[in-house]
């Protein structure tokens, strides 16, 4: 019969913020497979807490999931956990659940501290649903299309982002998201733990050099907002000058007002109209 394998949530800063299931759990299983096990190492210290450690991470996932999977079905039961907070969850883990439960072995959860949750419930924005997309894609390609996904968002959308990128990170949402606002969750549980409220650009002007781990956390894109933007964009170009001119406003302001609408650069909308005669 295979051992069970335990998905057990760690802290993601105060080392208090751990259940005494997971603590049982950590005690009793005949290895512990952790993505750091020097980090790992530091929290079992203080839990008193000896196992022999495996080490699971990106880069050796598909050769160490085959000899944990070799161990559980040897009846050994495995905890695994990450470097903070809920394995999996933007963390390695996937390839080995997906194995095991081919395998007719157990997979179990022991919940516990998790960023993208405790950033959202104390963002203020709205919780009753909301869209998690882990970290931006390096590929610009990838990212572009995933920055369309944040712009036409009707739900809050959270991301996870590394001090270093957080700057590049905020300069491509200042791009796509006006005055939406978004909040900054920093060192969460941590000595330094904070929550900060502004736009992209507002956020830009208070960061200077930062550092620690943070959350964004971005609200949607309200009903009535989202309709009108959806409205506009499946107009034809020639439809939205009308829309504006309608409306009693001068060609320069419906030009800038339709560049605004589309994310596109004023001198684009004048060149598609250069000869045709809402411009003449």
């Amino acid at each position: 019969m295979p051992g069970n394998l335990y998905l057990v949530a760690t802290p993601i800063g105060n080392l208090e913020d751990i259940t005494l299931r997971a603590i049982h759990v950590l005690q009793s299983v005949d290895f512990i497979a952790a993505e750091d096990t020097r980090h790992s190492l530091k929290l079992l210290n203080h839990l008193n807490i000896s196992k022999p450690l495996i080490s699971y991470h990106r880069h050796n996932e598909e050769i160490k999931s085959e000899l944990l999977i070799n161990k559980l079905l040897d009846n050994k039961n495995i905890a695994l956990i990450s470097d903070a907070g809920t394995p999996i969850i933007s963390d390695p883990g996937e390839e080995i659940v997906k194995i095991a439960l081919q395998n007719n072995i157990k997979v179990i959860p022991i919940p516990g501290a998790c960023a993208l949750i405790n950033a959202l419930i104390c963002s203020g924005f709205d919780t009753k649903e909301f869209t998690f997309l882990g970290f931006l894609p390096l590929n610009k390609k990838n990212r572009i299309g995933k920055l369309e996904k944040i712009k036409n968002a009707s739900s809050t959308i959270i991301l996870y982002e590394a001090p270093h990128k957080l700057v590049s990170t905020l300069e491509d949402l200042s791009k796509i998201l006006d005055n939406r606002k978004i909040v900054l969750a920093k060192e969460l549980t941590k000595i330094h733990e904070s929550f900060i409220l502004g736009t992209a650009k507002e956020l830009l002007e208070k960061l200077e050099n930062p550092k620690g781990e943070f959350v964004i956390i971005i609200e949607k894109l309200n009903n009535l907002e989202n309709k009108n933007q959806l409205f506009l964009q499946n107009m034809s170009l020639e439809e939205h000058y009308s829309f504006y001119e309608a409306q009693g406003f001068t060609k320069n302001e419906i030009i800038k007002k339709i560049a605004k609408d589309r994310k596109l650069n004023k001198n684009e909308i004048y060149q598609h109209f250069i000869n045709t005669s809402p411009l003449n």
